[in-house]
Formats: structure tokens, C-alpha cells, sequence
């Protein structure tokens, strides 16, 4: 049974837990207690999906469910690295487009000390979250970033 690893580091305001093997039905209980530990004392969280060798609606479940809590308490929750082979659930439930979605840690990082630098006046939107750092991946389906739809 291949299973799961989980570890964190601290960067900068941003806790990155590293997620290595399958997020599924199986480990989803133990992915869900480590994050719920990790939201006690970090409100920036970046999940690395760069090793995620498999990944069901389940863990999506989890993914979402943290997100929306702390984006109702005013922190963070965002994805690093997935690959769309071995996490294409993200796309196909539309959730890569909803999520802050970042092609690297290291971007994930900087965009959060970015918006630590410029905290915003308002909260009403969420938009550049969703959509404006992601960078063209042409293994991602769909639009990318300053291509036309037409």
C-alpha cells in the first residue's frame, strides 16, 4: 500500500505542507486531522501537490472544506504544483479554477507576501486569488492566461 506522507515547513508567513502519495478515501482522515492542526497556529497554508500520486473527490472534500473555513476566519488555503495526471479531479469538479491554484511553492510564497504587502481595504473580492497568478501550463485544460477565448 503505497499511503501517505505528510510534512510542513515554515516560509515566510506560509506554512507549505508537502503531500507525498495518495489522497483518497483511505487517508483522507488523516489529512484532514493534520490540517485542522496546522489551521490552530498558521492562517496562510500552501498544500504542495507536487507528489500527490493520486487524488479522489474525498480529498477534494477536505481540500474544500479547510478552505472555506479559513477563508471565513480571513486566512489563506492554497494549491502548489499539481500535476493534472494525477490530480485531474481538481479540474474536472472545476475546482482549479475556484482555489488559488499556483504552479510552484515558490510562487504560491511570493504571491502571499505580496498580498501581505499590500493589505487590501476591502474584502469583497477574491478574484485575483482564483485566477490572476496562475501561469500558463499547456498541460491544463481550458483558456490560458492572455489567450482569447474566441
Amino acid at each position: 500500500m503505497e499511503g501517505l506522507e505528510l510534512s510542513s515547513e515554515q516560509r515566510g508567513d506560509s506554512l507549505i505542507v508537502v503531500i507525498r502519495g495518495d489522497l483518497d478515501v483511505v487517508t483522507g482522515r488523516e489529512f484532514d486531522e493534520y490540517l485542522t492542526a496546522a489551521r490552530r497556529d498558521h492562517d496562510r497554508i500552501v498544500l504542495d501537490l507536487s507528489a500527490v500520486d493520486f487524488m479522489d473527490t474525498s480529498a477534494l472534500a477536505v481540500i474544500v472544506g479547510h478552505w472555506k473555513g479559513m477563508s471565513a476566519a480571513g486566512g489563506t488555503l492554497c494549491l502548489a504544483g499539481p500535476r493534472y495526471r494525477y490530480t485531474k479531479s481538481l479540474w474536472i469538479t472545476g475546482l482549479a479554477d475556484r482555489l488559488p491554484l499556483y504552479d510552484t511553492v515558490d510562487k504560491a510564497v511570493a504571491a502571499g507576501q505580496a498580498d501581505a504587502d499590500r493589505k487590501p481595504t476591502s474584502e469583497s473580492g477574491t478574484e485575483s486569488e482564483s485566477g490572476g497568478e496562475r501561469d500558463a501550463d499547456p498541460a491544463r485544460p481550458g483558456p490560458q492566461p492572455n489567450q482569447s477565448s474566441a
